[in-house]
C-alpha cells in the first residue's frame, strides 16, 4: 500500500501466541513465536493503549540480552515498551480481535488495531491481497467486530484504501464496491460500544486535502470518529498537523491521528524519489504514543506503522513486512 501509486509504503507486524497478524502495506502473513517478556504498561496521563509484551522487538530486546549485546538490548527496548499498532490479518478475525483486547483489556488498556484486507488491496504491488470480494470482506469484519466485543478498541480503518481511489491506482470498476465496504466498515465498527474508529487519509506529502474530502465523505467518515494520517509514512508530526488541520476543517471538524512512529527525522530526501518511502536510511522514531498532544484537533499520536519491519525488498531489506533487527537499531539510535 502507497506504493509507486501514492508513493507510500507499510510493513508487517507478528502478534499474540498463534494469531496471524499483518503490519502494513506489504505484508505478509506470519505466526507470532511464544512469549519472551513480561512487558510493563505505560503509567500515567496519557497513556491508554497497549503494550504488547510478545511483539517482535520485545522478543529482539531478550535475545540480544541473552547474548549480552547490552547496548542492542537498550536499543530495541525503545521499540519494545511502547504501544504499536496490532495489523490484523484474514484468518480467523474474531480470536485474532479477540486475544488481542482480551489482553488489552487484562492489563487495564485499550488495543490499536489496523484493519487492512479490504479486496484488490494495494492495486496489486508489494502488499496485494485482501479479501477475495464484498461478501468475503464483510462476513471477515464481522468477525472483526464480534471478536472486539464491548472492549475498547481504536481502529485504523483500511491504509490506502481512500487514496488509491483518489489518486486513480485503484481501477474504476472497483471503486462504488470500495466505497461501500469502507463506509460499511465504519456503520459495523461504530456498533461495537467501546471502538473508536478512524479512516486513513494519507499524508501530508501526497496531494492537497481537496483531493480527498470527497473520497472520505464517499467512504463514511461522517460515521466515524475521525481519520489517521502518516500512516507508515516519515513526514513530520508538524507537516502533518498542519496537513490534518486543512483537511479536518473540510470533513466537518473531524478530529484524527498522527502515525509518529517514524518521523523523527522527517521524509527522505535523498537517492531516488521514487524509493523515499521503502527503508530509507537515517529515520529515527517519533513522539511516543499518547493522547496529550497539545492540540484539541489531534486525539493521538500512534505507532500505527510497528517499527522495524521492512517495507520492501529495497536497500538490503527483507520482504516487505517481514521484522528486519538491524533497521530497528537504525531507528531507535538514529540522532535527531
Amino acid at each position: 500500500m502507497y506504493g509507486s501509486c501514492a508513493g507510500l509504503r507499510w510493513g508487517a507486524a507478528a502478534g499474540i501466541g498463534a494469531v496471524l497478524l499483518l503490519a502494513g502495506c506489504s505484508s505478509p502473513d506470519g505466526a507470532a513465536g511464544p512469549p519472551v517478556a513480561s512487558g510493563g504498561q505505560l503509567p500515567g496521563k496519557g497513556a491508554p493503549y497497549w503494550v504488547n509484551p510478545e511483539g517482535n522487538a520485545a522478543r529482539q530486546a531478550a535475545a540480544y540480552a541473552k547474548d549480552g549485546a547490552r547496548g542492542d538490548a537498550a536499543l530495541m527496548r525503545r521499540i519494545a515498551e511502547q504501544p504499536v499498532a496490532e495489523w490484523l490479518g484474514p484468518d480467523d478475525p474474531r480470536a485474532a480481535a479477540r486475544k488481542l483486547t482480551e489482553a488489552a483489556e487484562r492489563a487495564g488498556r485499550e488495543a490499536v488495531l489496523v484493519l487492512y484486507n479490504i479486496p484488490h488491496r494495494d492495486c496489486g504491488q508489494f502488499s496485494k491481497g485482501g479479501a477475495a470480494d464484498a461478501d468475503a470482506y464483510r462476513t471477515w469484519l464481522d468477525g472483526v467486530a464480534d471478536g472486539i466485543g464491548d472492549r475498547r478498541a481504536t481502529v485504523v480503518l483500511e491504509p490506502d484504501a481512500v487514496l488509491h481511489l483518489a489518486d486513480g491506482c485503484t481501477p474504476r470498476k472497483y471503486h462504488a464496491e470500495r466505497y461501500g465496504l469502507l463506509k460499511d466498515a465504519v456503520d459495523r465498527l461504530k456498533r461495537q460500544p467501546g471502538t473508536t474508529v478512524y479512516v486513513d487519509a494519507g499524508n501530508a506529502g501526497w496531494q492537497e486535502p481537496d483531493a480527498l474530502f470527497e473520497p472520505l465523505r464517499r467512504a463514511g467518515i461522517e460515521a466515524a470518529d475521525g481519520f489517521a494520517v502518516n500512516v507508515s509514512n516519515f513526514r513530520t508530526t508538524a507537516e502533518s498537523t498542519d496537513f490534518g488541520k486543512r483537511l479536518s476543517a473540510k470533513v466537518g471538524g473531524k478530529p484524527f491521528v498522527i502515525d509518529t512512529s517514524r518521523n523523527g527525522n522527517g521524509p527522505y530526501e535523498g537517492g531516488d524519489p521514487a524509493e523515499s518511502w521503502c527503508n530509507p536510511p537515517g529515520r529515527a522514531l517519533g513522539e511516543p504514543p499518547t493522547t496529550e498532544t497539545g492540540d484539541e484537533l489531534v486525539d493521538a499520536y500512534l505507532w500505527i506503522k510497528r517499527p522495524g519491519e521492512s517495507d520492501g525488498e529495497c536497500r538490503g531489506g527483507p520482504k516487505a513486512g517481514d521484522w528486519w533487527p538491524e533497521y530497528a537499531r537504525g531507528l531507535a539510535g538514529a540522532k535527531k
